[in-house]
């Protein structure tokens, strides 16, 4: 019994508050407006190579500022760990997986150039 008068309880609620729904109405222009707004965007002219160039080299730069951070949490780790030697060996742990994986970006950092270098060539 106590669902019915839970239901009855909003239902009488809602028939004290009416709603009115109203759907939101654009009032600009048309297709042809929004098409030729899109021109003030001031979007680069690159090629798909320089694009994707780009997008690399951001998230690789952003994967050596992990690798930062992560080294600085192992630090901190350390130091909460007091000393004993369970934290100390996992915090070692830690420091030396995040030194190959930044070792690892580096390396692909050089090969995104080389390889960007070598279809420059071949290309132009």
């Amino acid at each position: 019994m106590p669902k019915f008068k839970t239901i009855t309880s909003w239902a009488s609620a809602l028939a004290l508050f009416p709603t009115k729904i109203a759907a939101q109405v654009y009032n600009g222009g048309g297709l042809q407006d929004g098409v030729n707004s899109t021109g003030n965007f001031n979007l680069p002219n690159a090629d798909l190579r320089t694009v994707v160039l780009n997008i690399l080299e951001t998230v690789l730069s952003f994967l050596a500022l992990a690798a930062v951070v992560v080294v600085i949490i192992a630090g901190i780790y350390l130091i909460v760990g007091l000393g004993s030697d369970e934290s100390r060996d996992k915090a070692k742990k830690i420091i030396q997986y995040t030194l190959i994986g930044l070792l690892i970006v580096l390396f692909s950092r050089v090969i995104v150039g080389l390889v960007t270098i070598f279809i420059a060539q071949r290309v132009g």
